[in-house]
């Protein structure tokens, strides 16, 4: 364990050999969150991933340096279908720990694959058209999109969640219960989907279907009321239909009972067939479809692997433009030898003949030869031309003119790289021209070329800014 103040190595005592804080809160605020992060780990290996979550949260807010805790953390997002959930704690991981992370595994595994890329985009856009439906009260539209998003990935949580709530909404309490239950095989302990699969077991029917409601409830003395399935039937109640009248009257009026009977035991059954035939439709329409995401799959395969053929048609292209760079370099070098050659003095003029000689640009295309001319003229001339890009680039960054300074910074750092304050004030240019990407990796070659001096603890401080601002 290390001092969070100092970075020290801390000993068995309640005090930092470093800087003499006092670090016994700390050291419990380490322990506890370790143990947060033992207790999600466990949860976890029982599939209790939404009780993992929670410990595992609690644990980065006692510490949030815990690279484990938030790796675990990101697997459990990723499990779950959330993957931009998993990425930004993933980000958030290399970020603090940029050495050796198993955080670097877990994004190239998901990073490297095209295809899987494509496959997480088109089930994010997918679950997002499904939210829409429901805003829109379109609640079929919503449930095919959200088999789609579960052909996709089938251990999206929150994809069948969304959906057992739409067949709770639409009365299908069989089909709700199913969803709860695969969102209970996903994750054990999600307590939304424990509250869903209660509704739709409160709401199904005791016994097998068509079985009557409880007690047959009757509304008045001429109907009984019962459910079929998800249909309620309407039955008259048998009545003794002569009465004191005389007999023809009494035939009339059981050929009346008759024909309402009729209806009454058909029309249940005309509306069944109905039924099916429009589930049979909707079936065909749900193939048709599941046909055309297929056909559009090969499609977008088709789209990546062109894509693929014309970045490496670019490759080839800027290797062309390499070779023209690297002729114009050996001409700019032997140009500035000239210079030297007829007056040492003119640093402005090898300056500029100079200017379009950059070595990582032209990359292994130059010869020895190039590369002995470059280092002799460099140890002649090199502090010269540092020292006076280096006084136009800290003038300009005082100025704020960062582009400025940025430009002539970088080519007092290529022209003498042991100038650690060439490289500082070169990291805090691009973090104030708001390019931190950039201003992180200077701040890391400070830090690692030159980790003794003064600006080193300053780059330091400034990365950790950086990743707190992320966090």
């Amino acid at each position: 364990m290390r001092c969070a103040n100092c970075n020290t190595e801390l000993n068995n005592t309640d005090i930092c050999p470093g800087c003499g804080r006092n670090v016994r809160t700390y050291k419990k605020m380490v322990s506890l969150s370790n143990r947060l992060y033992n207790e999600g780990l466990e949860k976890a290996s029982v599939r209790d991933l939404s009780g993992a979550v929670v410990s595992l949260r609690q644990s980065l807010k006692l510490d949030k340096n815990n690279i484990d805790a938030r790796n675990l953390l990101g697997l459990i997002y990723y499990e779950t279908g959330e993957v931009v959930a998993a990425l930004s704690e993933w980000v958030i991981s290399k970020n603090l720990e940029t050495g050796e992370n198993t955080a670097d595994y877990f994004m190239d595994t998901v990073r490297n694959s095209p295809a899987k890329l494509d496959e997480i985009n088109q089930m994010i856009k997918k679950f997002n058209i499904a939210l829409n439906y429901c805003k829109q009260d379109s609640l079929d539209l919503a449930v095919i999109q959200l088999k789609k998003v579960l052909s996709l990935n089938s251990n999206f949580v929150k994809a069948h969640l969304l959906l057992c709530l739409l067949y709770l909404k639409s009365g299908n309490w069989d089909r709700a219960k199913a969803e709860a239950g695969k969102a209970l095989k996903l994750d054990t302990g999600n307590i939304m989907a424990k509250r869903y699969l209660k509704e739709a077991d409160d709401m199904l029917l005791p016994g097998e279907s068509g079985k009557l409601v409880s007690d047959i409830a009757t509304d008045s003395d001429d109907v009984i009321r019962y459910n079929s399935g998800n249909e309620m039937i309407i039955q008259p109640v048998k009545k003794t239909a002569i009465t004191r009248t005389g007999s023809i009257w009494g035939i009339v009026l059981g050929m009346i009972l008759g024909i309402a009977a009729s209806c009454f035991l058909i029309l249940p059954q005309r509306i069944a067939g109905i039924n099916s035939n429009n589930q049979e439709k909707i079936t065909q329409i749900s193939e048709e479809s599941d046909a055309k995401s297929a056909q559009i799959n090969d499609y977008e395969q088709q789209i990546a692997t062109l894509k693929s053929q014309v970045e490496e048609l670019e490759g080839q292209v800027s290797g062309y433009e390499g070779a023209t760079s690297t002729s114009a370099a050996m001409n700019s070098l032997m140009k500035a030898a000239s210079i030297y050659i007829k007056d040492s003095s003119d640093v402005d003029g090898i300056a500029g003949a100079l200017a379009d000689v950059d070595l990582t640009v032209i990359g292994d295309d130059v010869t020895s030869e190039f590369t002995d001319l470059y280092d002799n003229l460099m140890v002649l001339v090199g502090p010269q031309l540092a020292t006076s890009y280096y006084n136009t680039g800290y003038s300009a960054y005082k100025e704020s003119d960062y582009e400025t300074a940025i430009s002539n910074l970088s080519k007092a750092y290529q022209y003498d790289n042991t100038n650690v304050n060439t490289l500082y004030y070169l990291g805090n240019s691009y973090y104030n021209s708001g390019d931190i990407a950039k201003a992180k990796e200077v701040y890391d070659e400070v830090i690692t070329r030159f980790p003794e001096t003064k600006s080193a603890q300053e780059a330091k401080t400034k990365l950790a800014e950086i990743n707190n601002s992320d966090g």
